[in-house]
């Protein structure tokens, strides 16, 4: 008999793929280890400097590095073979993580060497995030990556239950050189499943990108694309306010319910089992609330969690109103990503959740400085306060702005024909002007320039700098719209990249076309300037 979800498309599906399953089981191990890494770094910098600055200074410097590499780590995510480059950024943290444990055995940790290894670490956790999530669709079918997200979130927050549970254990009973060295071995585990993996070999391509072509294109992408602009924001504003509970957790925990590092440990574990009950019933949830619903009910109960916590409940409602943040954390975290995953071509994949990666990291560590100052000014139950009316506020504002459906066909259409040319273009030619003749009768021009301009976002976001629409002053019905690509090797990517959705905005425009003919299209290469002998 068949565990339930894993016929169909259920939420355990995609661990019907062999390669997917040990990948994500590794992930878990690795995730674990992180977690144990992290709460013993955030409880012992609480015995080495009480304040909360420090305090959220180590929450910080995790985040920071995300924020700042996000975007080129997905560059390189798209670029790099990415089984060799997880290998060897699991390299550096297994690294960091036995130089903490070497400070630790020695007895000469402090905050400046907690906060430079955290930072270190970080530097890590950008590199490969963008990776993780952009292989995706790589070890699992189509209709399974929705899925598969899910399930990803759902392995982080069981090591989420898992890991801060054992961490503190761990440090309570061993001391801070065990836990960080515990955490060393789980890189064995997880750099053992990508050598294992026998990722195919991508064949040479004479149009493959550049790391700095390929990072100006990302972020071409990333500035025309409206629908990510709406994820960007609903993820910015939800975290930059939840993040308050992750940067005054530790001092909650010691200061306000009086526990020590195992109790810290169990009340993140209980973030993670709640997240991992919320994984669980999150089909059930989608089958009554849209994306929107769950980001809004998400920010209601993380805003009645903070605000419980701000009271100084006793520890066992402390223990519970976490179990409900964690179901909530992992709705409002699945449902962005989720969104994010699905309006995304595979072509900049990397690089377009790099983006929301460092969007999310950006308000969590803004929101960790931010609140960790506040706390300092006015007091943890204050800020917990604070920070609660403002995510209420916020959620329930913001649901207004609706998050896209993800439901276009993204796959290439690949229906644009080759351009005609009266020899071999080199590819770092440049730049190109690309010239669309239509003829348009007067009464359709204003719904034919309402389809172009929506038509204008896909050619920005293919990899087009400059658009425009213009005229002919002798004849008004000759209408030509324009753009511009840096190279002939761009522009022939251009013909890649176009989507079937966006094939189709094109037949809406091509359809108030009157000629007998297709529009015309003509490819002008910029001239080098010739040398001028005495200039």
């Amino acid at each position: 008999m068949k565990a339930a979800g894993l016929e169909g498309t259920g939420t355990f599906a995609p661990l019907r793929q062999q390669v997917f399953a040990v990948l994500w089981v590794a992930t878990i191990i690795g995730n674990t280890g992180s977690f144990i890494r992290d709460v013993a770094s955030s409880w012992l910098v609480t015995e080495l400097s009480a304040t909360p600055a420090a305090v959220s200074l180590v929450q910080a410097a995790a985040t920071l590095p995300v924020f700042l590499l996000a975007i080129p780590a997905g560059v390189l995510s798209d670029i790099l073979d990415r089984r060799k480059f997880l290998i060897a950024v699991q390299l550096l943290l297994a690294s960091a993580s036995l130089c903490l444990l070497t400070l630790s055995a020695m007895g000469l940790q402090s905050v400046s060497s907690l906060v430079a290894l955290t930072f270190i670490g970080g530097i890590g956790a950008a590199l490969v995030a963008p990776t993780w999530q952009a292989i995706v669709p790589e070890l699992v079918q189509r209709q399974d990556v929705k899925g598969a997200v899910a399930l990803n979130s759902l392995g982080i927050n069981i090591s989420r239950a898992v890991g801060p549970a054992l961490g503190g254990l761990l440090l309570a009973w061993f001391g801070a050189a065990v836990t960080y060295g515990v955490d060393v071995i789980t890189y064995v585990f997880v750099v053992a499943a990508l050598l294992w993996w026998r990722r195919g070999t991508p064949e040479d391509d004479a149009l493959a990108e550049r790391f700095f072509g390929a990072f100006r294109a990302g972020l071409r992408y990333a500035r025309s694309s409206r629908e990510l602009h709406v994820v960007l924001i609903r993820a910015a504003v939800f975290f930059a306010f939840s993040s308050a509970i992750w940067a005054l957790l530790p001092l909650v925990a010691r200061q306000l319910l009086g526990g020590d590092a195992s109790f810290y440990g169990m009340l993140l574990g209980a973030v993670g089992a709640g997240a991992v009950c919320g994984a669980l019933v999150m089909p059930r949830l989608r089958a009554r609330l849209d994306a929107d619903g769950l980001l809004l009910a998400a920010a209601i109960v993380t805003a009645a969690v903070m605000g419980v916590l701000s009271l100084a409940p006793p520890q066992w409602a402390a223990v519970a109103a976490l179990l409900a943040c964690g179901a909530a954390w992992i709705t409002a975290l699945t449902t962005l990503n989720s969104t994010a995953q699905s309006i995304l071509p595979n072509w900049v994949r990397g690089r377009s959740l790099a983006v929301y990666l460092t969007v999310f990291n950006g308000a969590m560590t803004g929101g960790s400085l931010a609140w960790g100052a506040i706390a300092e000014a006015v007091g943890v139950p204050s800020a917990l306060g604070i920070a609660a009316i403002g995510l209420l506020c916020v959620g329930l504002g913001f649901h207004r702005v609706k998050l896209p459906r993800g439901e276009a066909e993204l796959v290439p259409s690949n229906h644009w024909p080759e351009p005609l040319t009266a020899q071999p273009v080199e590819n770092d030619r440049g730049p190109v002007l690309i010239l669309i003749e239509y003829i348009v009768d007067r009464k359709d021009r204003p719904a034919f320039l309402k389809a172009l301009a929506s038509l204008s976002h896909e050619r920005r976001r293919d990899g087009a700098y400059g658009w425009g629409v213009t005229e002919d002053a002798a004849d008004p019905s000759r209408v030509v719209e324009w753009f511009t690509v840096e190279s002939w090797a761009e522009h022939m990517r251009q013909h890649r990249r176009v989507s079937k959705a966006d094939a189709d905005v094109q037949q809406e425009v091509r359809a108030y076309h009157q000629g007998l003919e297709p529009p015309a299209v003509q490819h002008l290469l910029a001239i080098n300037r010739p040398h001028i002998k005495g200039k």
